[in-house]
């Protein structure tokens, strides 16, 4: 039996939370405007490395503006991208994480799935959660003990919605996850069907908006997904790392299921990498 992860009990400035969100709303609403702008349009990457490495100039100019903003409303709150040169530091009050585009490769082709993330985080997890997905013309937004939203509509999970016959993942940065296969296996065994679409940002988006049943992210940066586990923790989903215990950012790989499909989804994920170690 898994250990639910429950909504955080930390209370934070009601004040900085709502200007968080008013300032992060802005910027998601800024990014979706470039990414459909300049999509599939001739841009192409620094280097011939793989293309979960690649950062494009879009990449740039997102995350200057974001980090310009952020740093006239909140000079003391330190930024955190995907481009930084440090790892985001465990000891700060609060810290803003962004990705200004999770799924650079899609994006580049022209692809109709990428996003803009952003989340202010502090030591016990996101506090407030932003996702653009400019595709869809969607706006998501939470932010701890107010629930989600998306374009406003508030976002609730039901009890049955791990009925969903589909479970999302994504390949690490240098390919396939070892037991990745396997875990494909068995979820199509029991019905499930597994996609690997590019975004990990939009993966656990999927689970919060109750379109998939679950998704397993084998490795990740906080900056993929703080923003989307902020949504899916306000819209009721179970958050676990491998070992089944709850955490909001683990350190020890993450799954974000509706929490009447955590038991069997987690059961796959052990069982695959435990095969890697017979």
């Amino acid at each position: 039996m898994t250990v639910l992860s429950s909504r955080p009990a930390h209370p934070v400035d009601p004040g900085l939370v709502s200007i968080a969100l008013e300032v992060a709303g802005r910027l998601a609403n800024d990014a979706s405007d470039v990414i459909m702008a300049t999509a599939g349009r001739g841009v192409r990457p620094d280097s011939d490395e793989s293309p979960f490495d690649w950062v494009t100039d879009t990449d740039r100019t997102l995350e200057r503006h974001t980090r310009r903003v952020l740093t006239a409303e909140f000079p003391s709150i330190p930024v955190f991208c995907e481009n930084s040169d440090v790892d985001v530091p465990g000891d700060s009050e609060f810290r803003w994480v962004v990705d200004p585009v999770d799924g650079t490769a899609n994006y580049t082709a022209g692809m109709p799935w990428c996003a803009y993330s952003l989340a202010l985080v502090d030591r016990w997890g996101p506090v407030v959660g932003v996702v653009a997905d400019p595709y869809r013309a969607q706006i998501y937004a939470a932010a701890r003990g107010r629930g989600m939203r998306a374009n406003g509509t508030p976002v609730r999970l039901s009890e049955r919605q791990g009925d969903s016959l589909v479970v999302c993942t994504e390949m690490t940065r240098t390919g396939p996850w070892a037991g990745m296969g396997e875990f494909i296996s068995t979820a199509a065994t029991a019905g499930t069907g597994v996609r690997v679409l590019g975004s990990k940002c939009l993966a656990v988006a999927q689970v919060a908006l109750g379109h998939v049943a679950a998704a397993v992210l084998h490795g990740y940066h906080e900056w993929d997904v703080a923003g989307a586990v902020s949504l899916a923790v306000e819209s009721g989903a179970v958050v676990l790392d491998r070992r089944g215990e709850g955490a909001q950012l683990p350190a020890d790989g993450l799954l974000v299921a509706a929490p009447d499909a955590a038991d069997e989804v987690l059961g796959w994920w052990q069982s695959a990498l435990n095969g890697q170690l017979s």
